[in-house]
């Protein structure tokens, strides 16, 4: 099947069911779990509860005596009665931190629910401290609130945070965006450095002294199909978006590398060469994976925003049924490539209702169920497969080598519920 065929039409302009009511999402405070291990001289403190601290601890698995590149400075009662001055106490806070850790060279002041729901300015804040720890220290400030916001939205508003300060530049470079796992992202360079494109920049970078920098002449490709404000920000520093269907399996990976060859100019020849044999790895891996799934349905509750580009992957690589995708947000730009090669047919859901799309479900009765862990195991007392939402943001599963470890994701429930039923049959 050619890359860029879209099946049945597509479904960019099938019609999108619009629900607003009440969600089933972890905050944006998640996005720290994976970013504060990709940005080395970054940390992330985050002003807000001890449930704001117990949901990072537990999330993040960090023994109480390690020293990972995030904290919580906690609202106690007399912060948040205004007894006391919260920005005399976060200029406190800070100076002890920066103090104890020389390392640090960039700074997130982390909004949460409570210092929202109270006001502290933490804009107002960063702008401050970064005056008085300069050069040395850059302070930025982003929301990580699950008052209006996702959990993949809290990288979006992190690296959104970061694109104002980025250092100007008239060359014409390509910008990767979205966090990645080092060894995915080592991955991806190898195969853009064997066409010949470079230098490629990044952000994140694993280090602010890299020279990510931005322009009139910037190209940027997005590896996450959650950065909408990230995209708009960049847009307005003059950056040119390279849309493209998102590198998830062989299909979606191709077509994303495919996009920044034309871009700048690679010959087929020399880019079938470089893809030939990492694409073939990847069809062998899902092919392996995916001899459950095909033939199955599978049901997708609104979660991290990569339910469009994996609802892609399952029906034109795995021989799947999509009977629901569900999105917190649909973004045209971004998911457009995606929604151009998804198989017309499934309800297309922006947003959620929590109580109507379980009853969508339960009367669907999908072979397999992609929502968040609040909804597991229930549905499964019910008789359904499932799989975490999260489990696939927190699993390398971008580009070609990972390919078949993104099917497998999906077909392990499969296998797992066929296993029980032989054993009860036995």
């Amino acid at each position: 099947m050619n890359a860029l065929t879209p099946s049945n039409g597509g479904c960019r302009t099938a019609p999108v069911l619009k629900e607003r009511g009440q969600r089933e999402v972890f905050c944006g405070l998640t996005g720290i779990i994976w970013l504060h291990r990709k940005m080395q001289d970054a940390f992330f403190l985050v002003v807000g509860s001890r449930t704001c601290a117990h949901l990072l601890q537990s999330a993040a698995g960090v023994m109480i005596f390690a020293e990972p590149r995030f904290g919580t400075a906690i609202l106690e009662e007399t912060d948040l009665a205004g007894m006391k001055d919260a920005q005399v106490e976060i200029d406190r806070e800070v100076a002890r931190l920066l103090e104890r850790r020389p390392d640090i060279r960039q700074l997130f002041l982390v909004g949460s629910c409570p210092s929202e729901v109270i006001k502290i300015d933490l804009a107002k804040a960063a702008e401050r401290l970064s005056q008085i720890h300069a050069p040395h220290v850059r302070v930025l400030n982003y929301s990580g609130s699950g008052i209006e916001t996702t959990f993949t939205e809290g990288e979006d508003a992190c690296l959104a945070c970061m694109v104002p300060v980025l250092k100007s530049t008239a060359a014409r470079e390509l910008l990767v965006v979205g966090a990645l796992p080092d060894v995915v992202e080592d991955q991806m360079l190898s195969l853009l450095a064997d066409m010949g494109i470079g230098p490629v920049r990044l952000l994140p970078a694993r280090r602010i002294d890299d020279t990510t920098a931005v322009g009139p002449n910037t190209v940027f490709a997005l590896v996450q199909p959650f950065l909408g404000e990230t995209h708009a920000a960049l847009e307005r520093r003059g950056a040119r978006y390279l849309p493209a269907p998102f590198p998830f399996g062989d299909e979606g990976t191709t077509a994303w590398l495919r996009a920044i060859a034309t871009e700048f100019g690679v010959s087929e020849e020399t880019f079938d060469a470089v893809t030939a044999a990492p694409r073939a790895r990847a069809r062998k891996a899902i092919a392996q994976a995916a001899e459950v799934l095909r033939g199955k349905s599978v049901f997708f509750f609104p979660d991290s925003q990569l339910e469009i580009p994996l609802a892609r992957f399952l029906t034109r690589e795995c021989g799947m049924t999509a009977i629901e995708v569900g999105s917190p947000y649909i973004h045209d730009t971004l998911h457009g490539p995606d929604l151009d090669l998804l198989p017309a047919g499934p309800q297309i859901s922006e947003g959620q209702d929590v109580d109507k799309q379980l009853d969508r479900a339960r009367a669907a009765r999908p072979d397999l169920t992609i929502c968040g862990l609040g909804l597991a195991n229930p549905l499964e007392a019910e008789g359904l497969s499932t799989k975490w939402a999260i489990e696939l943001v927190f699993t390398p599963v971008h580009f070609y080598e990972q390919a078949g470890d993104l099917a497998g994701l999906f077909s392990r429930p499969l296998r797992r519920k066929a296993v029980l039923h032989l054993e009860a049959a036995e």
